[in-house]
Order: C-alpha cells, then structure tokens, then sequence
C-alpha cells in the first residue's frame, strides 16, 4: 500500500483569509448604510440589496469560521480534520441564499400591483454607496475566486450585489426622471433573478463533494487507462475518487500486477511511478494503492469496478 501527501495542509479558502475578512468588513458596512437607506427611500430593490448584504455578511463570517475550523490538525477520531467545514458552511450560504430570493421574489410582485410611496434621490444616494462598496470587495475576491467553493461563493454574492446595486441606481433615476416608481420592483425582481440560479449551482457543487462525487477534472475512465499503461500493471479494481474539501482530492485503488514484482523489489518503484502519473497527469497529490498479485482476487468479495 503507499500514500501520497500527508493529510496536514492549509485549505484552498485559507490561504485568502485575509481578503474574506476584508470584504466582511466593506459587506457589513454597506449593509447597514443600506437598511437606513430603504428606511429612508422606502426603496423594496435598496431593502432586497440590504438584505441580500447581509446573508453575505453572514457567509462570509460563517466561511472564516470554516476556514478556522479547517485549518486544525487530524485526530485519531477525525483523521482529515475538519476540512470539510467548509464545504458544509458553502452549503449553508447556498441554502439561504435560495430562501432570500424567493423572498425578494414573492415580496417584489406583491409592490407591482400597489407601488408606495419612493423618494427616487436618497435611493440614488444609498445605491451609489452601495456600488462602490461591491466593486470594492469583487476586487479583493476576484483573483481568489476559483480558490474553493467557499471563495467561489462568496465572489459570486458579491458579483450580485455589484449588479444589483447597479439596478438599484437605474430604477431610482427611472423614477426620478419619468414618475414610474414599478421600476424599484422590478429591479428588486431582477435581484431575486440573479440570486437563485447562482445559490442553486453553488448548493449544486457542495452537495456532490458532500455525496462524494467524483472531482470534475478527474475522469476516472482516463484514470484507468493511465493505471493500466503503467508496465507490470495487469488490472485496476475497486478505482475511487472524491473530494475531502476544495483544492484536496482524494484518490484510491486496488492494482493487480505481476506476481515478480513482488519478489524482484519491484512493487516500491511502482508505487512512485503510480504516484506521478497520478500528480502529474490529473492534480491527485493524496492516492492510496493496495498492490496485488492476481490470485489475491479470490479473497475479496465483492470487487468493484
């Protein structure tokens, strides 16, 4: 049997940990900046972007706890840590985010028929502010957004944000300009459009490392074929692949090679062969091989593809 990497490393999200607590810092003050300017504009699209600033705030905060939690060493009872804290708190950010836009959806409708009362220039104001604020943190995450699920997340909310505060100052020059007061609905509309289809992709990608789908850039078929044109490798078995947490996939099989390479010294080097092909072909650092000879078949029941 041989092992790659140990398990011990700094998570893909905790290497930008820095910028989260940044963008947590610019979310929440944009955030309360905002609720007083719905308040003040009685602006539905200013109240669905505050709110939606704040399950941000909220994300962002639970993905620091994450990363925190990551970040500690494995145990005998937990043996890859908790590195998949992480994944669990994307999961979380999603879930709510699908709540939040079906609320901004039911409640945006709902002023189409009665519009109240909206002054357009406060809107425009908070709007401005809270433009500049998004554009701020989308900055920060941007490079790091393809860093993990987390990063990801919290680059798309952030991106939505940006969009919605842009919507935000177009419906509030709308009603400045023609009277037309729907428009802060239908932005708030537009806001509960952008929401759902990132939240469910996102909730979509942390659930299949939760079921321990197989990683995307590994194709387990390509896998195989490598195996097998490793010399002295007669047949893979029991081949699986999933993730612990972004940035850390796991790999294992069973090999069957030539009964020599078990007397001749031969089954170390394969190991290293089997290793680099795995490092270097599709990012796999942590594999576990059990090299067999082929009788060992006998003995295990039942054998997986």
């Amino acid at each position: 049997m041989g092992t790659g990497h140990g398990h011990g490393h700094v998570t893909a999200g905790g290497q930008h940990r820095g910028r989260l607590v940044g963008v947590l810092a610019i979310t929440a003050s944009i955030m309360v900046v905002q609720v007083i300017g719905a308040l003040l504009s009685g602006s539905i699209a200013l109240l669905a972007d505050a709110g939606h600033m704040l399950t941000d705030s909220a994300g962002v905060a639970l993905a620091l706890v994450a990363i925190t939690l990551a970040a500690r060493p494995p145990t005998a009872k937990r043996t890859f840590g908790l590195a998949r804290a992480e994944i669990l708190a994307a999961a979380v950010n999603a879930a709510v985010l699908l709540g939040l836009g079906a609320y901004i959806m039911y409640e945006s409708i709902s002023r189409l028929t009665e519009p109240p009362a909206l002054q357009s220039g406060s809107m425009l104001v908070f709007g401005i502010i809270g433009l500049v604020g998004n554009v701020a943190s989308m900055l920060l995450l941007f490079k790091a957004q393809n860093a993990s699920l987390n990063m990801r997340g919290a680059f798309l909310e952030v991106v939505t944000d940006t969009l919605a505060s842009v919507g935000v100052i177009g419906a509030a020059l709308i009603a400045m300009f023609t009277g037309f007061t729907r428009a802060d609905a239908i932005v708030a509309v537009l806001i509960g459009l952008l929401i759902l289809p990132r939240a469910f992709s996102l909730l979509r990608a942390a659930v299949d490392v939760l079921l321990e789908a197989a990683p995307k850039n590994v194709d387990l078929d390509e896998v195989r074929q490598h195996i097998l044109g490793v010399p002295h490798v007669r047949d893979v078995h029991d081949l699986h692949a999933w993730t612990v947490t972004s940035g850390m996939p796991i790999l294992s099989a069973h090999i069957v090679v030539e009964d020599e390479c078990f007397h001749d010294g031969h089954a170390p080097q394969m190991l290293d062969q089997l290793q680099t092909c795995l490092a270097g072909h599709f990012d796999v650092e942590h594999s576990t091989f059990q090299l067999e000879p082929k009788s060992h078949a006998a003995h295990e029941q039942p054998v997986h593809p």
